[in-house]
């Protein structure tokens, strides 16, 4: 069938070598996804002296740090586009620049138009900022370098909770001097932060509080007053974020942009050769170095100890292709080639491996997820497992992704339209990197917000609406650089469905799922569940081609209801795993007492961006995981 060949051209490409190096032996630990914070944890634990194996389900690495030739000749970077979080650390453990990481500084950094001619440059260059924002406010000039020596103080204050675990309760049964090492440790912690608070001040303690509670309209209106300057300031309070630049909290995302740092200048922006995918391909040759197992088009279908699945591996699949091939309506269906089953632990409630979609068992005892809290929680372990708090907090966790004009486009997504008057962020990265254009022609980047997930008004299935919107954000441009558009050669558009099927960056459900999961269906209320209604029925018929007694089959009937039921969910794509509001930071990242990168389930641990500190290219989710696995691997050789 035509959906069951394209599902199978998703591992294609990889080598029978490859397949069959995973099967060789029991690893060390998994790592589910070559997103850059995967490739980060595999390649701690890899210079640690363990076997490491890493597995991406697409042909590349990098998940949203990846750089692709979509157009021959012309290299994009897909969903990342700068570089300044990525932790100094990381960059100099793992010895990135030896491993061919170029970073490629922007001065000036920002350029804003205005539809009058006027305009706004903004950079490292201090006489530079100070000559350009004399031009709207002499008074917002003087005030430009204050701020930025605030926001630094602050940002020093942020460093350490960024590399390290957050001070988190312990989980689960302890022994007596586990109790004791640990609670020596959140007193340090606590005492640490209380030292920096007092060094700090009581002023720019309260400043620092005002930053992280109010919204960033207020802080910016606080410290100046030409309107050109806060709507350059505060796109950085909303970027990934589907909130208003007058939502309480905004503040701290604005911070979150500008605590990265380059060879120790802070808040500084670089463009990388050849794109953001060679930040992950420097990660990666780092992690190979060390021993790492890097394996692409490499499925994750179950993280499984269950023998029936491993004696039947092959019945498994055909009962995912059955299900969920035949009938392809990506009005529906999340991605077909992503969707993994679920987690069984047996009586020691330990992990014990991965089940690929083409039947590979890859054995391991510890296994890392990079994939976001709800695609690892609600996909892959299955119901009665997780604790019903835990479950809660995971599935109701947010996922949604001039200042008065940022208003106004984000409200236009809260009704349900693409922003009509969009906030357009362009990048040229090959005005400094000629690696990835043909000579004398470019590559920009757009960064658009708002998009809703489902609009209101059409479908981004829809090629024609696509194609108005692109025509929208082009023609936006054109105000401010007349003849853009009619330079465009081709161009590549990911909206956030779009981010769900190619990067895997999943979000908040929409819809009822318990209603998909039995074959004794309720009577339908909606013209929504009658096509739904058909779609199972359709399923059901393939299903019952190949396997006539399935009903009968508790195994078969276990995964038929589980893929059918994934098959209908409503998910939104998030850049960073996760909100980034306060309830969603540090000690309630992903979910309030389980911010220290474990999970309910002994033996699963999370390291992508849905984990303290959050999103972003910041590689400090992977490592301080693989912090976390090593503390608990070396306690379990010791006690």
């Amino acid at each position: 069938m035509k959906g069951r060949n394209m599902w199978r051209r998703g591992f294609s490409s990889s080598s029978a070598a490859a397949i069959n190096a995973l099967k060789e032996k029991k690893w060390d630990a998994v790592v589910i996804g070559a997103g850059h914070n995967g490739l980060t944890a595999g390649a701690y634990l890899a210079r640690a002296g363990l076997s490491v194996a890493v597995l991406e389900r697409r042909h590349i690495i990098g998940g949203a740090a990846v750089t692709e030739e979509i157009i021959p000749g012309f290299k994009f970077s897909r969903c990342s586009y700068l570089q300044s979080l990525l932790r100094p650390a990381v960059i100099k453990e793992l010895e990135l620049a030896r491993h061919g990481l170029k970073l490629l500084k922007r001065n000036p950094s920002s350029f804003t138009p205005c539809v009058d001619g006027h305009y706004l440059f903004l950079g490292p260059d201090k006489d530079l900022n100070y000559s350009e924002i004399s031009k709207f406010s002499k008074r917002d000039a003087d005030a430009y370098p204050r701020y930025e020596n605030q926001l630094e103080k602050f940002c020093k204050l942020m460093d350490p909770l960024l590399d390290s675990p957050p001070p988190e309760t312990m989980q689960g049964l302890s022994s007596f001097n586990d109790r004791i090492k640990n609670k020596v440790r959140k007193s340090v912690f606590w005492a640490r932060c209380l030292r920096q608070a007092l060094l700090l001040g009581q002023k720019d303690l309260v400043d620092f509080m005002d930053l992280l509670l109010a919204p960033a309209s207020k802080v910016l209106n606080n410290w100046f007053e030409a309107d050109v300057l806060k709507a350059t300031l505060a796109t950085d309070a909303v970027i990934g974020n589907t909130a208003s630049v007058h939502t309480p909290g905004s503040g701290y995302v604005l911070l979150h942009h500008v605590m990265g740092e380059n060879d120790g200048d802070r808040g500084i922006w670089s463009y990388v050769e050849g794109g953001m995918g060679a930040v992950s391909f420097a990660i990666s040759k780092a992690a190979k170095e060390a021993g790492a197992h890097v394996v692409t088009s490499a499925e994750a279908l179950l993280l499984s100890n269950d023998p029936f699945l491993m004696d039947h591996s092959e019945k498994a699949w055909m009962v995912y292709a059955s299900v969920l091939t035949p009938f392809i309506d990506f009005s529906y269906i999340v991605e077909l080639s992503a969707l993994v089953s679920q987690l069984m632990i047996d009586d020691s409630g330990k992990v014990n491996g991965v089940l690929l979609a083409d039947g590979t068992w890859v054995q391991s005892s510890v296994v890392l997820s990079n994939a976001t809290p709800y695609k690892t929680f609600m996909e892959f372990v299955p119901e009665n497992v997780l604790p019903d708090d835990f479950l809660c907090a995971v599935k109701y966790s947010d996922y949604s992704s001039s200042m008065e004009e940022i208003h106004s486009a984000c409200q236009d997504a809260t009704n349900g339209i693409p922003s009509r008057r969009p906030i357009i962020e362009m990048t040229i990265p090959s005005v400094l990197d000629e690696t990835i254009s043909p000579p004398g022609q470019h590559v920009i980047n757009l960064f658009i917000q708002y998009t809703p997930y489902k609009p209101t008004d059409g479908s981004w299935e829809d090629p024609a609406y696509r194609e108005l919107f692109a025509q929208t954000c082009f023609n936006l441009i054109d105000e401010y650089a007349p003849g853009f558009s009619s330079t465009i050669l081709g161009y590549d558009m990911l909206t956030p469905p779009d981010l769900e099927r190619e990067i895997g960056l999943t979000g908040v459900i929409f819809g009822r799922t318990d209603f998909y999961t039995n074959s004794e269906r309720e009577q339908p209320s909606t013209q929504k569940d009658l096509h739904t209604c058909m779609l199972w029925k359709e399923r059901m018929e393939c299903l019952a081609g190949i396997f006539p007694s399935w009903e009968n089959d508790k195994h078969i009937s276990r995964l038929a209801s589980y893929w059918i039921q994934v098959s209908f969910l409503y998910i939104r794509g998030n850049i960073f795993h996760g909100g980034m509001g306060l309830d969603s930071l540090f000690l309630m990242r992903p979910v309030k007492g389980w911010s220290n990168y474990r999970t309910p389930v002994e033996g699963l641990y999370l390291c992508g961006s849905g984990a303290h500190p959050g999103g972003g290219v910041m590689g400090a989710p992977g490592r301080n995981a693989a912090s976390v696995v090593l503390e608990d691997i070396k306690k379990s050789i010791f006690n």
